[in-house]
């Protein structure tokens, strides 16, 4: 009988901690004595569960006991045939689940406005991506999700596809229509896979858009270290009963490590066990505070906290209605531009801005006194910094043209060029703002002007842009 009051690996160190047992395995540290800066800095209560795998506490790589139970338990929770726990954060979940799913020259189709880990997957399995451009809101200037008509016809187009994946929901909040694409997708016997990445919570709390598990996808990524409460890079990989688990974990071990952090699988481990018994009333007052922020934060004129209203149907289905994310450009200011002053000014650390957006990002551990904070900063702001928002660039999301495949793109001979002089010139390489990790630029796109002006206007703007080789973005690798 599986019980959500157990937590086995946790269960398992604390056993372990009792033995007092004498470490002549890795790591080198030997529960901290040999690095007391790294121990008095983490804590020996950190240290002394640092450890290996070993038969006690079972292997991530092929668990047979303490790791295996938790598995079970976990599946349980999210309503799985099976779940993995991953270490090397979404992006390993992500890539396992493409991986899965496709082979060497198989048709995926997916919203262009995906995480870079999914088209580092197409760049290591050599899939070809068939790209859904999603509808733009033009007065936030954020990309949407894929509309089903859109899906419809890119499956009919491409009826050897392997696979659809969704994002459920976005950086933003918005939600396609799960359910319906996943029955169009099942009807043409297409495999469904989801990017959950920012809807851990969809699965523990009360009104919220519907769980890939729910909507009968049948492989999702979740980071539980995002709104679930667990360590940064822990996250779980969930299975549909189509799914074989067994080779699953074959493909995870492709690239996840043999040497699993404790530390991230008893995290997870514990923080399973106090959504699944206290998820409802945890999320409920995070939507608390997330609904009174949106209304204090649009009373204040010019921001605009957007929300539900924003439903059309199709291309935004649902919303997510923890998700603080406001549009800035009214008061003048970059989204960046905010972020930057709630850092230095405010002592105040949000997720993300880009162009025209903020998200502040509500999950398991904020306060009442913390969101006043906020509000109260984003109002002076406005009043210290805000001016006409004449000349600023609205558009966030810009469309590519696909020329050639990622992975021939990032593989193939390259040269360097000075920005200005790639227009018309195929990218080899990634460009983007992060967070959020959404690519303006891919491996195998066409540059053109607009895209130009859009990465130095973000550069001036103060955006943290990565992906290419040239850390300054003066200069982009393209096909020769």
């Amino acid at each position: 009988m599986l019980n959500q009051n157990d937590a086995p690996i946790y269960e398992a160190l604390q056993k372990f901690k009792r033995m007092r047992v004498v470490p002549f395995d890795v790591p080198g540290h030997k529960r901290g004595r040999g690095n007391k800066e790294l121990t008095e800095f983490l804590g020996q209560s950190c240290m002394d569960v640092d450890v290996n795998s070993m038969k006690p506490l079972d292997n991530l790589c092929h668990p047979v006991s303490v790791i295996r139970e938790a598995e079970d338990i976990a599946s349980e929770a999210f309503g799985a045939s099976h779940a993995f726990f991953m270490v090397g954060g979404t992006t390993s979940a992500v890539q396992s689940m493409i991986m899965y799913a496709c082979k060497d020259g198989d048709k995926i189709i997916l919203p262009r406005n995906v995480h870079r880990s999914a088209i580092n997957s197409l760049i290591l399995c050599n899939a070809v991506p068939v790209y859904v451009n999603p509808d733009v809101n033009n007065q936030l200037g954020i990309a949407l999700g894929m509309s089903v008509e859109q899906v419809k016809k890119a499956i009919e187009e491409n009826p050897d596809a392997k696979a659809v994946l969704v994002n459920n929901p976005t950086y933003y909040g918005i939600c396609s229509d799960l359910k319906k694409i996943t029955e169009i997708a099942h009807a043409h016997n297409m495999l469904v896979l989801v990017d959950e990445a920012h809807g851990t919570h969809f699965y523990f709390g009360d009104n919220f858009p519907i769980t890939a598990m729910k909507a009968g996808a049948d492989i999702a990524s979740v980071s539980m270290h995002k709104s679930g409460g667990s360590l940064t890079q822990s996250s779980f990989l969930l299975m549909g009963e189509k799914i074989n688990s067994d080779y699953m974990r074959q493909i995870i071990n492709l690239t996840q490590t043999t040497s699993a952090s404790y530390l991230l699988l008893s995290s997870l481990d514990i923080s399973r066990k106090r959504l699944a018994l206290h998820g409802k009333e945890i999320f409920a007052k995070t939507v608390e505070m997330a609904e009174y922020a949106r209304s204090e934060i649009n009373s204040i004129g010019g921001y605009y906290a957007y929300s539900k209203e924003l439903i059309n149907g199709d291309s935004i289905f649902d919303f997510d209605i923890s998700k603080l994310s406001i549009h800035t450009l009214p008061v003048g200011l970059a989204g960046i531009e905010v972020y930057d002053l709630l850092r230095d000014e405010y002592d105040i650390q949000i997720e993300f801005g880009d162009i025209g957006n903020i998200l502040a990002y509500l999950s398991v551990g904020d306060r009442k006194q913390d969101i006043e904070r906020l509000i109260s900063a984003l109002s002076e702001i406005r009043r210290r910094f805000g001016k006409s928002k004449a000349g600023m660039l609205s558009q966030e999301y810009i469309n590519p043209i696909v020329a050639e495949t990622p992975r021939k793109a990032f593989y193939a001979d390259k040269i360097s060029l000075p920005l200005d002089e790639t227009c018309g010139k195929i990218c080899t390489e990634f460009v983007m703002c992060y967070p959020p990790g959404i690519p303006i630029l891919a491996p195998g796109e066409l540059i053109t002007m607009d895209i130009i002006k859009y990465i130095k206007y973000a550069k001036e703007k103060g955006c943290s842009m990565t992906g290419t080789e040239d850390i300054n973005i003066e200069r982009l690798n393209v096909l020769k």
